[in-house]
């Protein structure tokens, strides 16, 4: 069948992804705009957040590859087996790279600034700029080995239902024994959860550790009146992380599901949780942006400036 000849289901979620597509594209550009000014790349923090700029689109652009590989390879049985095969060996443990690796690069940033307040004014640049490369390549090989038993175990299987050629199903499967279902268990979670508690426990200690420093430059507030105040002016940094989590939790619990399962009861919930746990890559303007003055300046400048080179 053609695509307008498909339910409307199917061409409802075809437009959804075109907007998650179009909006990743408009996020990492504005980023990317953002975060190529040299000042901002000073620091670690500037430079893990020009990388998730990449990798947020990276990620988004992965998930239209896979929605679109698994419709027209279900639309067109005359596609050859070998590019099925290679598709579904490769196509999700890449998808799964850039999402975790997006994630730990946003949980970097919230560990370098948890740092910044810790070391205050003894805070060296040049070492966190070294250390931020060091990490931007060292993280995709971490994480890629961490995931590695996927490709292995992912194989196609191709189930006749009928007794002429179209009649077959293609299904991309894995086969996990029971100690690797249990370490993709572990990694699933660690990937997913770790990075979010990290954002937590970082803006908590930013918000207390600067309460704190503050409490003893200014005696005349209490501690407590401190901390509502730090709270006041950090609060995206405590909301943020909390919402990435609640966002992810779809695709957790999807993950979770071990075995075979029949959506067709529940296919909206399926599809649109599936759909929601990938917004995260297209907030980081939002998340890290917008809600800061120095960011915020820095897009204007870079955006004003962008204009006048594309008007000559």
């Amino acid at each position: 069948m053609t695509l307008t000849d498909q339910t409307t289901l199917l061409k409802v979620i075809v437009a959804l992804t075109i907007i998650m597509f179009v909006g990743g594209l408009i996020n990492s550009i504005l980023s990317l705009i953002t975060f190529q000014n040299k000042d901002l790349r000073q620091a670690g923090c500037g430079i893990y957040l020009l990388a998730s700029s990449i990798t947020s689109f990276l990620t988004i652009s992965m998930f239209t590859v896979k929605f679109w590989f698994v419709v027209l390879t279900q639309m067109d049985l005359s596609i050859r087996l070998s590019v099925v095969r290679g598709g579904c060996v490769s196509i999700e443990p890449l998808l799964k790279l850039c999402l975790y690796l997006d994630a730990w690069l946003n949980a970097c940033v919230a560990i370098e600034r948890a740092i910044l307040v810790f070391r205050g004014v003894n805070f060296n640049k040049q070492k966190s700029q070294r250390v931020a490369r060091w990490i931007i390549l060292i993280l995709p090989i971490c994480i890629m080995g961490s995931i590695i038993h996927e490709p292995i175990h992912r194989e196609l299987r191709v189930v006749k239902t009928g007794t002429n050629k179209v009649d077959i199903e293609r299904w991309c499967v894995t086969r996990y024994s029971s100690s690797v279902q249990q370490y993709n268990t572990i990694i699933l979670f660690f990937h997913l959860v770790a990075p979010c508690i990290v954002n937590l426990c970082s803006a908590l200690f930013i918000i207390f550790g600067s309460a704190r420093q503050r409490s003893t430059a200014q005696t005349r507030r209490t501690l407590r009146e401190h901390i509502y105040t730090q709270l006041s002016e950090h609060k995206q940094l405590l909301i943020s992380p909390i919402i990435l989590l609640i966002l992810s939790l779809p695709r957790l619990i999807m993950s979770m599901l071990s075995e075979c399962v029949n959506p067709s009861n529940n296919r909206l919930l399926f599809i649109f949780g599936y759909f929601i746990s990938f917004t995260p890559s297209m907030l980081i303007f939002i998340v890290f942006v917008l809600p800061s003055k120095l960011y915020r300046k820095t897009f204007q400048e870079s955006f004003r400036r962008w204009q006048r080179l594309i008007r000559r």
